[in-house]
């Protein structure tokens, strides 16, 4: 069917099968089809949602093609009609996008926070071996930088300092030297 609503319209057709992958880069079929299409150009696909797994998505994505010059027609749904620089239903897009984010934020803070509350951390774990922060302390006795002892030992600047400042099993506390 949809074959059939773009033939008549379309000069080229972009096929893919059905995709439960997000992302663009993941499939082939559209990436071809967006890599394709440049200011000026015009794309059309039956649904906003073809350009992504979910709506949402794909109005995403609907507003990245727009911003870089590319007409979208989109032919049925709550996005239907040809797309062009600024329109109402775009700005309402915009702000939904935006209001997304702002709640996306607002979530991410307050597990953040919960997780404090709780005792918890979040991010990636602090780890770094025994034998590492050896390496580190020796080096750091030898006199070398902390710039030095970072890039060798692999680490940031503030993990090697890190490293030097706690309090080991058997150290007191590592001062870094000047």
């Amino acid at each position: 069917m949809q074959r059939q609503a773009l033939e008549p319209i379309c000069s080229r057709l972009f096929e893919a099968t059905a995709s439960r992958r997000r992302l663009i880069k993941n499939r082939p079929g559209l990436l071809a089809a967006v890599a394709e299409v440049g200011d000026g150009d015009a794309l059309t696909v039956t649904r906003a949602r073809s350009l992504s797994t979910s709506m949402v998505d794909g109005l995403e994505t609907l507003l990245g093609l727009i911003d870089r010059g590319v007409t979208v027609k989109v032919l049925v749904g709550l996005a239907a009609g040809e797309h062009t620089g600024d329109s109402e239903l775009l700005a309402d897009i915009r702000e939904l996008r935006q209001l997304r984010r702002e709640l996306q934020s607002s979530r991410i803070r307050a597990g953040i926070q919960t997780a404090r509350e709780h005792g918890g951390s979040h991010g990636r774990p602090r780890t770094i071996s025994d034998e590492t922060q050896r390496e580190i302390r020796m080096r750091r006795d030898r006199g070398e930088s902390l710039r030095s002892i970072a890039g060798s030992a692999g680490v940031s600047i503030g993990t090697a300092h890190r490293v030097l400042t706690q309090r080991g099993p058997s150290q007191g506390t590592l001062s870094p030297r000047p």
